[in-house]
């Protein structure tokens, strides 16, 4: 089956390929990658998927379902093709995309021979307000039984972790007077801004290590003689679990609504982007991966990545089991959101490891669709891991 496989992929290379230069040539922000989408929706309708186009309402997403005919697992792939704004395609989306949407022709030249569904998703935005937050809330992943991204990076790393994240804005409205004849008449907005960022900074004690709070004053007053009426606080605040998360941002907005109270001013509290969940990997289906992948020729593949950063994959990961792994594309340590990043993805090595990943991702999903008992041991432990 893996020469089946192998075969398959090679045959899909070139136009994989063509997409992946194609979407590099025209980088285009989140929410408006219209070639990009185009260009996956094409070749997926070419490869005989039924596509539903503009997803939930969003213009350049899209779902797109091979189904065997016969009643068995949804298997999930899920990718990305926006870029940086000045770097282009910094993060390597271009290559993401064809690699993922290829796992999902590939195996959709072989699921017929067993059960089920190969399901594509095509998620807008990933750099910015992260499309898989509202396909989750949307429910577009209740029927999907396993879902499955696999990012470019410098090295086969395993899949990780990410951190839980909300975008907390607090605006503060006071009440202009004169700041030198009449400061008793004003109402300061910029010191309840300030006096929230002390305040938390005092809470920084008491926080776990893994945690993050970090955040700017967007708008803070029009002129030194004037007490400022209106202040914009800016906050991320992070965590390792989203149940944490929760009780963490309780505590930030009391630090906040300290302020208010303390200088008198009026507080508003919303979410400024959309707010991730922390990414759960399922470590069975990973190290279902990380075999597979050793059976396409990858002999080095490294433990997890550090990572104190956030994914909108995360939300996914609370709802379905799910995997988010890299893949490398260079031989020496390459940062990500760079200009020589983006242009490793061109590289003949690079086209090599996206055929090596492939490979990996369809046998992943045919081992699960011949043996009910992996994804019984699955379903198990996403059951019992921690939200």
């Amino acid at each position: 089956m893996i020469k089946e496989v192998k075969k398959i992929t090679q045959d899909l290379k070139e136009e994989l390929t063509i997409l992946s230069e194609e979407i590099f040539e025209n980088p285009e922000l989140g929410y408006e990658e219209f070639n990009a989408c185009r260009g996956h929706v094409e070749l997926l309708k070419k490869h005989d998927f039924i596509v539903e186009e503009e997803y939930l309402g969003m213009k350049t997403a899209f779902k797109a379902v091979f189904d065997s005919g016969k009643e068995g697992p949804s298997i999930a792939f899920l990718s990305e093709y926006d870029a940086l704004p000045g770097i282009g395609h910094g993060c390597g989306h271009n290559l993401l995309g064809a690699t993922n949407t290829g796992a999902g022709i590939v195996l959709s030249k072989l699921i017929k021979n067993f059960k089920g569904k190969v399901v594509v998703f095509g998620t807008p935005a990933e750099e910015t307000s992260g499309a898989k937050v509202q396909m989750t809330d949307e429910g577009a992943f209740n029927d999907i039984d396993i879902a499955m991204e696999v990012h470019p990076g410098s090295k086969h790393n395993k899949s990780g972790t990410s951190l839980a994240m909300q975008a907390i804005q607090f605006t503060f409205k006071g009440k202009t007077a004169h700041a030198a004849a009449s400061p008793e008449k004003g109402i300061n907005a910029l010191d309840a801004a300030i006096n929230t960022f002390v305040n938390i900074n005092a809470l920084r004690q008491h926080i776990k290590s893994t945690s993050r709070i970090h955040g700017i004053i967007k708008e803070g007053g029009k002129a030194a003689n004037i007490v400022p009426d209106l202040a914009i606080a800016q906050f991320y605040v992070r965590a390792t679990t989203k149940t944490y998360l929760n009780e963490l941002v309780e505590k930030v907005k009391n630090c906040a609504n300290g302020a208010a109270i303390a200088t008198g001013a009026k507080l508003d509290i919303s979410n400024y982007e959309a707010s991730y969940d922390n990414l759960i990997t399922n470590e069975i289906l990973s190290n279902l991966y990380c075999q597979n992948l050793k059976e396409m020729g990858v002999e080095e593949i490294h433990e997890a990545r550090e990572s104190f950063g956030s994914l909108d994959i995360g939300n996914v990961s609370q709802v379905v089991p799910t995997i988010h792994p890299y893949f490398g594309i260079c031989e020496e340590d390459i940062a990500g959101h760079t200009i020589e990043f983006a242009e490793a993805t061109r590289t003949s090595m690079a086209y090599d490891s996206m055929e090596q990943t492939i490979g990996a991702l369809v046998l992943t999903a045919m081992d699960i669709l011949k043996n009910d008992d992996f994804l019984d041991k699955i379903r198990e432990e996403f059951k019992n891991s921690e939200k």
